[in-house]
């Protein structure tokens, strides 16, 4: 039997848009309450107005050390209390690695690798106290897949999986599910910085997904019963081709 969302609080980096704001729209539609974190105050102050009372906003700069820190105390202050945390929120950067700067490299694995590491240890103690807590975190078919155009960001996702999955061994006896989602090419702002011939041939070939189609995803893996652990979806479009 699937696992319902109703009254359930989900907090969700990355919220105001792209795979984040699918995956609070389905589930606020499932009858969960969802903390919004990002850091475009003005789309979440809209998302709230067009989302309801289940939509809880909460401004959050996950580069900004404090900032980061206090999301996790700030969405229980909000909430009451987290059943599930989805660390969505990522930057991308395509090219050959001498066209990189290395203050741009520092910004990708700030957010995309420690800043999921520090939102997973914050939420611990509080999922490990009530013995139950599910955390989801995006990650990228670059994530298991060499990709000679983005290797930092294919790099930034490696690392993901590898600590998604150890995190899963060192909780799955605490009552807490870690899985991840992989995604190939999804039409959100991320792309903008893709080299612009890989983007105009994925659309032309259909080689890009919704976020709805991930937030799917998600919302299966949520729903399983506590004693099944979706470990990783990898979720393409049929005609992408790595």
């Amino acid at each position: 039997m699937a696992e319902g969302m109703q009254g359930k609080v989900a907090l969700i980096t990355g919220a105001a848009s792209g795979i984040g704001l699918a995956t609070t729209e389905a589930l606020i539609a499932a009858g969960a309450r969802v903390v919004l974190a990002d850091r475009d105050e003005k789309a979440l102050g809209a998302l709230r107005g067009r989302l309801g009372e289940a939509a809880i906003p909460l401004v959050v700069d996950l580069l900004d050390p404090e900032s980061c820190a206090a999301m996790v105390p700030g969405a229980l202050e909000k909430a009451g209390r987290i059943d599930i945390l989805h660390c969505n929120a990522g930057t991308y950067i395509g090219g050959d690695l001498i066209e990189t700067d290395t203050a741009t490299i520092d910004r990708m694995l700030n957010l995309n690798v420690n800043a999921v590491m520090k939102n997973v240890r914050d939420v611990l103690p509080h999922m490990i106290a009530r013995g139950s807590g599910d955390i989801v975190v995006t990650c990228s078919v670059a994530g298991h897949a060499a990709v000679p155009w983005e290797p930092v960001y294919s790099g930034s996702k490696w690392a993901i999986t590898c600590f998604v999955q150890t995190m899963r061994r060192q909780l799955n006896r605490k009552g807490i599910r870690v899985s991840q989602v992989s995604p190939g090419p999804v039409v959100s702002a991320l792309l903008a910085d893709w080299p612009e011939e890989n983007l105009r041939k994925a659309k032309e070939s259909g080689s890009l997904i919704e976020p709805t189609e991930v937030a799917d995803a998600v919302m299966f893996m949520l729903t399983r019963p506590r004693n099944v652990t979706i470990r990783d979806m990898i979720v393409l479009p049929t005609n992408f081709d790595i």
